[in-house]
This record gives C-alpha cells, sequence and structure tokens, in this order.
C-alpha cells in the first residue's frame, strides 16, 4: 500500500500538470490565479446556455453568480479549501488560454483517502480532447502526488458528451443517485461512477491514453 500522502499535511497541491497535445491543442491544468477574473468571467457569460443546463441551479441568478466581480469570493474559496487539504481546484487551459476548471473536492484522508471530481469546459473547447485531458492528468496526479485511493464522479444520464469523457478515461458506473442534485431549477437523476488506484495501475491513465492514441506528451 502506498503511504505517499504521509509525505506532507496536505500532499499534491500547489501544483501544475501536463501539458499533454490533443487536437484541440495544449491542455495544461494550474492554480487558479486572482487575475484569471476577466477571461472566467467572460467564458461563463458566453457559456450561459451551454452550461446552465448542467451545473446545479444558480439562485442568485447566473449572471450576478458569473460576474467579474463574483471571481475574487469564489477564488479565495478555492484557495482556503485547497489550503486545509479539502480540495485541489484547477484552472484549465489550453494553448495558455483558460478553457475551464476542474475541481477535486470533499477529500477525506485517514482510511478512506477519497474525494469526488467535477468539471467544466468552454463551449468553443467542448470537443477535440480537452476534457478528458484534463480529468486523465487529475486522475494521476491523485492517485499518485496527492496519495488518494478513490475517485468518484457523477454526471446527468442526459449529459452523453461527459459520460463518454468519464467512460474513455476508465471511470466504471457504479449506480444510478435518484434526484440527486438540484440543477437548472429541478432535482435530477445522476448517474455514478468511480475509479480506484489499482485501476488506474501500473502505467497510469495518462500513459494509456497517450498508448491509445487519445493524446500526445508535449
Amino acid at each position: 500500500m502506498s503511504l505517499a500522502w504521509e509525505g506532507g499535511r496536505h500532499p499534491g497541491w500547489p501544483a501544475r500538470l501536463g501539458p499533454l497535445r490533443v487536437d484541440a491543442g495544449l491542455v495544461a491544468l494550474r492554480p487558479p490565479r486572482l487575475r484569471d477574473a476577466s477571461a472566467w468571467s467572460a467564458t461563463r457569460l458566453r457559456d450561459q446556455a451551454y452550461l446552465e443546463d448542467w451545473e446545479p441551479t444558480a439562485f442568485d441568478g447566473w449572471h450576478e453568480r458569473n460576474a467579474v466581480l463574483a471571481w475574487p469570493a469564489h477564488w479565495s474559496s478555492l484557495k482556503s479549501m485547497a489550503r486545509r487539504g479539502h480540495a485541489l481546484p484547477f484552472v484549465i487551459t489550453v494553448d495558455g488560454e483558460l478553457a475551464g476548471q476542474i475541481t477535486v473536492g470533499n477529500i477525506v484522508r485517514g482510511s478512506l483517502r477519497s474525494a469526488w471530481v467535477g468539471y467544466w469546459v468552454a463551449a468553443d473547447r467542448a470537443r477535440g480532447g480537452v476534457a478528458t485531458a484534463a480529468l486523465a492528468l487529475v486522475v494521476d496526479h491523485c492517485f499518485g502526488e496527492a496519495g488518494l485511493h478513490r475517485l468518484e464522479a457523477t454526471a446527468r444520464p442526459e449529459n452523453a458528451a461527459s459520460l463518454r469523457v468519464l467512460a474513455k478515461v476508465g471511470f466504471r458506473q457504479e449506480g444510478l443517485f435518484r434526484r440527486y442534485l438540484d440543477v437548472a431549477g429541478d432535482w435530477r437523476d445522476h448517474v455514478c461512477f468511480a475509479m480506484t488506484a489499482e485501476e488506474a495501475s501500473p502505467e497510469g491513465v495518462v500513459r494509456r491514453m497517450v498508448a491509445q492514441g487519445y493524446a500526445r506528451t508535449a
């Protein structure tokens, strides 16, 4: 059993992951920055119609929740959770430009060593392997430097693109959560997926994807 997680109080943070080259460009992950506000807000506001159907209901309104002035509080919360070891938040970049976010949250250490992972990708980057590359980088990081053993992810049954991404990376379906989360104004069913460190070994997810031709190392 790997005990890499004992080497630090909150292993795996901060970190820069990648890059991986896919059809859309060079995908890398980095910690969020305060100066991401303009790019983050512009992307989120532009892509409201694309993103809103798949994200938790924004009771304060989409524009208020994703305005430039909303970013500092969001960034500060992510940074605080990362420093306490509760989350691993990353910005997804493609060719150096902000293209989404991927977050590992609800990290539990001890005998469980588990967390969930969630992500969003800009509409103009939705194809070309960006989400798949970002998720693969995070999975290998979680099962490596971050010292986790199990990752969970959920997706609505109607979200075919996200279901494909999870399956391609190697997550297996474990069940259906009935009326699990308030999304787009109603309680929605979600399919539950999971993956353990043993399922990613021995070569890791990124190497497996490269071998299968889904990505190339930069």
